[in-house]
């Protein structure tokens, strides 16, 4: 994998976090492994009555304890406490901009009660950043994540800079940040159901529930208005989150400002036609196409048999590879280079002409844009360089709000700034209006 390099903005040089692939595998990636925060010795501090962290409990655990309701606590993992000098340099080290790191900052893994894709009781994980000298009122920033096919490199267990990046660039300068890890990643069971809005919506809102709660416990308050962003897959997810926000899931929280990062928001009419057509990068496409196909196989059940969709030589061992529980190099290995190496002429043709329940599927998953009119400030980040999701999904995205009535602004990077670099831009230019807007709030 090569690296890219960008200009745009005073932001450092940009090596790209290549698509699911990690630097033993890619060798040249900027994704480094920050020795000093590196995720052992993990002290865990239980909740009376809670399950420990390190051992998730299970649905039916859940379902018959559930009287506490979602979104609270059942353990707090107390992770590091990274110092302003050791953010900084770890951020610089992986491109990221740290020009407004000011504060050292503490990490820790929420376990807590949420519920899955059929709305059944289940835990999940996500990683909380406070700010170790913050205002005694915290504003609060929710950051979703793009793309991991592994559950380890989600926020609250992952190893790497690229991982916990945002949650080091916003909580050190002063905001308390919640990342989810999402169903099914981190420490949370069951597989992940990825692009599925509704349960990332519920896994976001029920974090930042499990957040004011521990916040609130230690002598802090959170303010009402919540800065919302997220990048690729989060980006999506962002736009869920405040869809909920605004029409009053929580008696508490309500969105203040949105910032999405480079995302499919047409999933359907825009990112399909790209990856089928060859736009992005040959593998992301496989990747993308095959997590596609088995996620929402799992959810919406749009095949029989694997074998109906992929060739004979995968049909046996997709599903499996992409259960959560195998990391990128593996699955690199394990598949093809090509959609025609993949697919069956019948599982192209889904993908071609949606029809059925994955056609049902994908108008849910593209509404973020379409069924609803924010009443709050947007701006969305796009890169013209990115090779994962195309371009063309901001500008349909803005084009729906626009047509409701919603001004939303549009941050554009050049050419020379890819998938990777795009969340590093966006972050760091979210992080400036954030600041702006809570600035104003006083």
């Amino acid at each position: 994998m090569t690296k890219h390099t960008a200009s745009h903005d005073g932001a450092h040089s940009l090596a790209a976090k290549p698509p699911f692939v990690k630097p033993s595998f890619a060798r040249s990636t900027g994704r480094r492994i920050v020795v000093g925060l590196a995720l052992a010795g993990l002290s865990v501090v239980p909740l009376a009555g809670g399950a420990r962290a390190d051992t998730p409990a299970a649905p039916d655990t859940v379902a018959a304890a559930d009287a506490r309701g979602r979104g609270t606590l059942v353990d707090v993992v107390d992770l590091r406490t990274v110092s302003a000098a050791d953010a900084a340099r770890a951020l610089v080290e992986d491109g990221w901009d740290a020009g407004a790191v000011r504060d050292d900052v503490v990490l820790r893994r929420l376990v807590y009660r949420t519920v899955d894709a059929q709305g059944r009781p289940t835990t999940a994980t996500g990683l909380l950043a406070l700010p170790v000298h913050g205002e005694r009122r915290l504003r609060v920033v929710s950051y979703t994540h793009g793309t991991e096919l592994y559950r380890g490199d989600a926020p609250s267990t992952s190893d790497e800079t690229w991982g916990i990046a945002p949650a080091l660039t916003y909580a050190s300068a002063g905001f308390a940040v919640a990342m989810p890890d999402y169903l099914g990643q981190g420490e949370g069971p069951g597989p992940h159901p990825w692009m599925d809005i509704s349960s990332e919506t519920t896994a976001s809102l029920d974090l930042l529930r499990a957040a004011r709660e521990f916040i609130g416990r230690h002598g802090h308050t959170t303010a009402r208005e919540v800065y919302v962003g997220g990048f690729s897959q989060g980006a999506s997810a962002a736009l869920g989150l405040a869809r909920a926000l605004q029409s009053g899931a929580d008696p508490w929280f309500r969105v203040g400002a949105i910032a999405p990062i480079s995302g499919a928001y047409d999933f359907g009419g825009v990112q399909l036609p790209a990856l089928l057509g060859g736009k992005p990068a040959d593998k992301p496409r496989v990747l993308y196409s095959a997590l596609l196909l088995v996620a929402f196989n799992r959810l919406h059940h749009i095949y029989d048999t694997p074998a109906d969709v992929f060739r004979s030589r995968y049909a046996d061992t997709i599903e499996g590879l992409l259960d959560g529980s195998h990391r990128d190099d593996e699955i690199l290995e394990a598949t093809p280079n090509s959609l025609d190496e993949l697919l069956t002429e019948e599982g192209r043709a889904l993908l071609e002409r949606p029809t059925g329940a994955l056609a049902a599927a994908l108008r849910e998953t593209d509404a973020v844009c379409t069924d609803w009119r924010p009443r709050v400030p947007v701006r969305l980040y796009v890169a013209a360089g990115d090779e994962e999701a195309a371009p063309a999904n901001t500008a349909h995205c803005r084009a729906a709000m626009r047509a409701g009535g919603v001004d939303v602004r549009v941050t554009r990077f050049g050419a020379d700034v890819d998938h990777a670099g795009s969340n590093r831009l966006g972050t760091a230019a979210a992080l400036r209006w954030f600041r702006e807007l809570a600035g104003r709030a006083g």
